[in-house]
């Protein structure tokens, strides 16, 4: 499929939920339990269901996940070290650093995988997201903590694994992937029931990342947000595309990591540093510019797959 014929569709509908908002369709008393519906049931149940009917060892690639969790890694201590050069105040270091490399899998990158590559490319990615998300979630609860106001101690390995197992796509991926290795069938009931419940994911995650855009938050610090969406949406995927390149791995095989390497800021991001006493305000201009900008950087970086 052409690449404006993915990316401008879903930028319709990301658009669409902000103007349906400010319209008053989506009042901000349904955007809560909208989100924890899309998050908690619609993805992780579209991500079980096509990993769980795939066939595992197909999309299994040790050197293209090995690739993708150093570029993320390598992300991170990038923001890590701007920090310190820039001699940026405690208070946003841990949200500028988590910002720069939480990338919203499971709302966008999948997104972007299925309407461009496919069902398959939706299962190539689903795989490489679940490594992907569990170093997200080890790497930005550890920025969070080292700058809060309780960063003297470093973070407990309960604190740690609650994030990564409380996080309900990192669950389903695991037992997509039992399922598959074990080829375990699905009843007819069960697999209808998944079908339902999974066409409601991406549209209604689109909507509600549009509903939750704020301009008003990107002018407020305008310098560091650029800086961190630039790190998010060009630094990162370019490390990752650059390695992919080096190592002699095929388009094909990595095009499913770059598209999540390349996708906005999370919107967990917000929940995180607020709960870890980062600066939410900060994670939440991020994630409406990074979200914006992305339409065109995806374009670039599947332009640039392509050569």
């Amino acid at each position: 499929m052409p690449i404006w014929g993915t990316i401008v569709p879903i930028f319709i509908i990301v658009l669409l939920g902000w103007g349906v908002h400010r319209r008053g369709f989506l009042p901000d008393g349904f955007l809560g339990p909208a989100n924890r519906l899309v998050f908690y049931v619609g993805i992780p149940a579209m991500i079980f269901q096509s990993i769980s009917k795939s066939t595992l060892r197909e999309w299994f690639s040790p050197g293209v996940i090995f690739i993708t969790l150093a570029a993320a890694l390598l992300t991170y201590a990038t923001a890590w070290l701007a920090c310190r050069t820039a001699r940026m105040p405690q208070s946003l270091c841990g949200s500028f650093i988590q910002c720069a490399g939480h990338g919203n899998l499971g709302y966008f990158g999948l997104a972007v995988a299925f309407y461009y590559l496919g069902s398959a490319g939706l299962v190539h990615a689903s795989v490489i997201a679940g490594f992907l998300m569990i170093l997200q979630n080890v790497l930005s609860t550890l920025a969070l903590h080292s700058f809060s106001m309780q960063g003297a101690t470093a973070p407990g390995a309960r604190l740690i694994g609650g994030k990564v197992l409380g996080n309900p796509v990192i669950a389903a991926v695991l037992a997509g992937m039992a399922f598959s290795i074990f080829a375990l069938p699905l009843p007819l009931i069960a697999e209808r029931s998944l079908t339902i419940l999974s066409g409601l994911a991406l549209p209604l995650a689109l909507l509600v990342i549009g509903a939750t855009l704020s301009f008003e938050r990107i002018k407020a610090q305008s310098l560091i947000v650029i800086c961190a969406s630039g790190l998010k949406l060009l630094v990162l995927p370019g490390i990752g595309w650059l390695l992919f390149r080096i190592m002699g791995i095929a388009p094909s095989e990595f095009l499913p990591a770059l598209i999540l390497l390349a996708s906005p800021t999370a919107t967990v991001s917000f929940v995180m540093a607020k709960e870890m006493q980062g600066d939410g305000d900060l994670a939440a201009a991020v994630i409406s510019a990074s979200t914006l900008a992305s339409a065109l950087t995806y374009i670039l970086w599947l332009k640039v797959a392509a050569l």
